[in-house]
């Protein structure tokens, strides 16, 4: 009598680890690309250093390469892969679907972490902008946790809509806006309560978090509450995202 073995919960994840990185370096020009957008900003804004403060140009460079990780990198690699019917095999196989997604999340904090180095590294030698120690490694925590944000954004974007070419079609539009939003916002006038709204949106509390942050003395409360607005945001999107989500797109 033949007996199935069920491989181990460790090993099916570290499997699907490797097949996510190789994936990842195999569409490398997608992650060049989400890489390249934050490091444009933050060496065309050198001139606004003087102005504005290193940390607002570093947290505004993060911030947008965040958005770029969360929506253009993990929701259109779950909404591509669920339209091919990778997902649906895989659910077939032996393997829990806890380590289906965490795999994938895994990959976007890796991301993440290049990122926000590659941000340190560019404004440092470029710019000048140097932080302190305390700074540096508080804003690699407050950048996943923004990172989280996005991630979970994504997630409610893939539960709510089925159809790849819409889901492409809206993760551009909100990566537009998000950008456009933020970046006229930190540089024009507007009215109190239009500044309100774009201050503790999804964009505008990861930069508050982010550039204080950068100034650990600068934390104060409206950080906390930018960061409890960011932590609301992450279980409203998640919560219905993970709950509307489907494995195949029919």
């Amino acid at each position: 009598m033949e007996t199935t073995t069920i491989p181990k919960a460790s090993a099916v994840f570290k499997t699907l680890f490797k097949a996510d990185m190789a994936t990842l370096l195999s569409n490398r020009r997608s992650a060049v690309i989400s890489l390249l957008v934050p490091l444009i900003i933050l060496v065309t804004w050198k001139a606004i250093v003087k102005y504005k403060g290193g940390p607002f140009v570093l947290a505004t460079s993060i911030a947008i390469g965040l958005i770029a990780i969360g929506l253009m990198g993990y929701t259109l690699s779950v909404a591509r892969d669920r339209d091919k019917g990778i997902f649906q095999r895989l659910r077939v196989a032996p393997v829990p679907t806890w380590a289906i997604m965490t795999s994938r999340i895994c990959i976007q904090l890796i991301m993440i972490m290049v990122l926000t180095l590659a941000v340190f590294i560019v404004g440092y030698q470029y710019d000048r902008i140097e932080l302190s120690l305390q700074g540096y490694l508080l804003t690699f925590c407050v950048a996943i946790l923004g990172g989280a944000v996005y991630l979970s954004l994504g997630q409610l974007i893939v539960g709510l809509i089925k159809n790849f070419e819409t889901i492409n079609a809206t993760t551009r539009i909100t990566y537009f806006l998000f950008i456009m939003v933020g970046m006229v916002g930190d540089l024009s006038s507007f009215s109190p309560r239009i500044k309100q709204i774009i201050r503790y949106s999804p964009y505008g509390s990861v930069k508050m978090m982010l550039a204080a942050s950068m100034e650990p003395a600068q934390w104060n409360n409206d950080t906390t509450l930018a960061v409890l607005v960011c932590v609301g945001y992450i279980i409203v999107f998640a919560g219905i995202g993970i709950q509307k989500f489907r494995w195949n797109a029919k």
